[in-house]
């Protein structure tokens, strides 16, 4: 079984607890509200936004025997760069101010996920921020596209509301390729585990933040 797989089935129960957030059930049903929604999209924005410095942690960060890997790091900034304007861009399509979301306040979920990210680059190992693209971009792949469709059947928002939702989930599916063959480079056990260890404890970090979204608890 390569690494890769292996992360896969190590982080199966994890990945369905995720999954199992009634608030993805609700917009495929379209069951969602457009305050469900715009929460989302504001919480992506305070997560998002921090993508590319923590990619430029890890690539200051690791070893010259993962010379390898920061060429890759390099190749995921040049295509992260922007993605929190996306989410603005979102967030105006419906009907939200886009300097008021800029300034407003993560929920304390998403920032506990932040927080977490750059504790393990900056005091684990930098090969910790690959759990967090594990769940990120696989989530992105598994649900994305659907999801976008029910919202967007539901509220009837304009295509220019899901350019986050829609890119990201199409890009991602590049992105899961790249990360797969990535991950399988990478033999030694103790790196292994650090990597799913940090999986699963993103998937419950971000299944925290969408079960507030679905409470209706919002920081805005």
């Amino acid at each position: 079984m390569s690494f890769y797989q292996h992360l896969q089935s190590a982080t199966a129960d994890a990945r369905r607890e995720l999954l199992a957030a009634p608030i993805f059930g609700r917009a495929l049903r379209g069951e969602i509200r457009l305050a469900d929604y715009t929460a989302f999209l504001t919480e992506a924005y305070h997560h998002v936004k921090h993508t590319v410095p923590l990619l430029m942690a890890v690539g200051a960060r690791l070893p010259d025997d993962k010379a390898w890997l920061r060429t890759a790091v390099i190749e995921y900034i040049a295509e992260e760069a922007g993605h929190e304007e996306w989410v603005l861009d979102d967030l105006e399509a419906c009907g939200m101010d886009r300097t008021a979301a800029r300034r407003s306040m993560p929920a304390p979920e998403t920032e506990l996920m932040v927080a977490y990210a750059y504790d393990t680059v900056q005091r684990v190992s930098p090969l910790g921020f690959f759990g967090m693209v594990q769940v990120l971009e696989g989530t992105s792949v598994a649900i994305a596209r659907d999801a976008a469709g029910g919202i967007q059947n539901a509220l009837g928002l304009p295509d220019a509301a899901f350019s986050y939702l829609r890119s990201h989930g199409a890009l991602d599916q590049e992105h899961v390729a790249l990360f797969a063959g990535l991950m399988d480079r990478l033999t030694e056990p103790a790196e292994q585990a650090l990597i799913v260890h940090a999986a699963r404890m993103f998937y419950r970090l971000y299944g925290d933040i969408l079960r507030r979204i679905d409470r209706g608890e919002t920081c805005i």
